[in-house]
């Protein structure tokens, strides 16, 4: 026996081993530039698959075990959907649309999947599988082999469609990204400016802010000649004329409100941190966590105010009601001699960055996989949407909600995006091995070429299907449209490659969580349908 058999026999057995090698040589290799593409975490299942399907070749099963990655799948569904929550939500009521117009790309993939499978002389049960491996869905996948009654035939097709299914979309996020520079979909960033009130109109900052749905908030009021005379504003505080008052919001707004109360002032506010200061602290108190910025009553308590928060790298206008979750970073304006109380008050350790929050993880994964094995009736068969659905449903719901009595219900988003990439990269290197070891046989099986011609077919419709009716129904901006397609394809290497390409902008885990689980049921149906055929 010589090396390289020793090496891959000792792999074979160290299945942990295994997983890290895999993640830290395919991170770098990752990072390899080619012209303008870098693979980034897709690179751990490239290169799963490569060496897996070598170990096949010499005699060797080198496999990362089922369990470490349905682990990291419900991982990072859980934790995306958690992260996603609040903004899922809010989308929504204008994401039906979205919704419904993937499931019909997705239907015209299976009508392309039926005519190219007779016109190739395909039969129904390879069909099914090309369809699960061109759309890289495991769980329609098990869903055909199941209706078909059939192992061999959609496995073996699932295996020769499953690379092309990764790279094309890939392929295609890459183009469309080039132009998200045009995105007319791009929050606005916010702006300050302190005004000089012309206005004799005495309109309070709670009424403002209240017309202005709370889409600007008013940081600096200043009554009188003196710097001491600068103060947080209250609710309460009237715009007389002679004041100066410093507004925070888009600047399209700003704008707004200026011409509304006078001009800008050739003084700025935020140059004078006498009687007032400004501090940015992070909530780290979990009795805190999970209520909104009108519950922590800081104007009543200290005099101080909430103007933005800081969550991940975007930073949001604080409104009333904003539901905090552990790690935000708030940007606190309050009298000077107030600042050491509000600090100790909000917490402010470095703890609330990272804590994972076990009750939150434990509580939503348990919930997440006990839906996730709900078998629902249907006609003519059953449907259980599987663990990455129910951990990413669970997810979003505990998102939203915050809290529940004295439980949070949210992670801190530093420690929700460290676990979602770990969970990410282990699935990728399960996922890998386990199509490497079923590449070679598929290949070389008679029916190989046409079913790579089928499973081309159908990914390249569903991916030109998913831009055009995106674009061009709905204007979605390209970054968005990212998160979309990952989510169409229900391909978690392509939600990486779209997060390292735009900097983790949150567009992109917006559109993925918006259309995923419809996608992804969607999918198990017609896989059934297929396989039945």
């Amino acid at each position: 026996m010589n090396s390289l058999d020793v090496t891959l026999a000792f792999l074979a057995r160290q299945d942990i081993l295994l997983l890290f090698l895999l993640l830290g040589t395919g991170a770098v290799i990752g990072r390899v530039r080619l012209g303008s593409v870098e693979l980034g975490a897709a690179a751990v299942l490239f290169l799963g698959m490569a060496l897996s399907a070598f170990g096949v070749s010499r005699g060797y099963r080198v496999v990362v075990p089922e369990a470490f990655g349905t682990l990291g799948l419900v991982l990072f569904t859980f934790s995306v959907g958690n992260m996603s929550g609040p903004a899922f939500f809010a989308s929504l009521r204008r994401g039906f649309g979205p919704i419904l117009a993937t499931v019909a790309v997705l239907i015209g993939g299976a009508l392309v999947a039926v005519f190219g499978g007779r016109l190739l002389g395909l039969d129904g049960p390879v069909v099914a599988g090309s369809f699960a491996g061109a759309l890289t869905n495991t769980p329609a996948l098990a869903a055909a082999r199941e209706a078909a009654h059939d192992e061999a035939g959609p496995t073996i097709a699932y295996a020769v469609t499953y690379l092309f299914g990764v790279l094309g979309p890939l392929l295609a996020t890459s183009l469309a990204l080039r132009g998200r520079d045009a995105d007319t979909d791009v929050p606005a960033p916010l702006v300050s400016r302190s005004i000089q009130v012309d206005s004799t109109d005495a309109p309070s900052v709670g009424e403002l802010e209240r017309r202005y749905k709370q889409r600007i908030r008013f940081s600096r009021l200043q009554q009188g000649p003196a710097a001491d005379d600068v103060q947080a504003p209250s609710d309460a505080a009237r715009l007389r004329c002679g004041d100066v008052v410093t507004v925070v919001g888009p600047i399209d707004l700003v704008d707004r409100v200026t011409d509304e109360l006078g001009h800008p002032s050739v003084e700025s506010l935020e140059a004078s941190r006498g009687a007032v200061d400004f501090r940015r602290i992070t909530l780290s108190d979990e009795d805190l966590a999970g209520h909104t910025i009108g519950d922590l009553d800081l104007m009543r308590r200290f005099g101080a105010k909430v103007i933005r928060v800081r969550r991940g790298d975007v930073d949001i206008l604080a409104k009333d009601s904003f539901v905090l979750q552990p790690g935000d970073r708030l940007r606190i304006i309050a009298p000077r001699k107030q600042i050491a109380a509000v600090t100790a008050f909000l917490g402010d350790s470095e703890r609330g960055l990272s804590d994972l929050r076990p009750i939150v993880l434990g509580s939503g994964m348990v919930l997440g996989l006990l839906l996730g094995n709900v078998v629902f009736p249907l006609p003519g068969m059953a449907l259980s949407i599987g663990p990455a659905a129910g951990t990413l449903l669970v997810g979003l719901v505990f998102g939203k909600i915050g809290r529940i009595g004295p439980f949070l219900t949210t992670m801190p988003h530093t420690a929700g995006q460290t676990m979602a990439d770990f969970g990410l990269l282990a699935f990728l290197a399960h996922a890998g091995t386990r199509a490497g070891t079923q590449l070679g046989s598929a290949l070389a099986s008679g029916d190989g070429a046409r079913i790579l011609l089928l499973g081309i077919a159908i990914t390249v419709s569903v991916t030109v299907g998913m831009f055009i009716v995106m674009r061009r129904a709905f204007g979605m901006g390209r970054t968005r449209l990212s998160g979309v397609m990952a989510a169409a394809h229900t391909q978690p290497a392509v939600l990486a490659f779209a997060n390292d390409r735009t900097g983790y902008d949150s567009r992109v885990a917006q559109g993925y969580a918006l259309v995923y689980p419809a996608a992804l049921i969607a999918k198990i149906l017609i896989a059934k349908v297929l396989g039945a055929l």
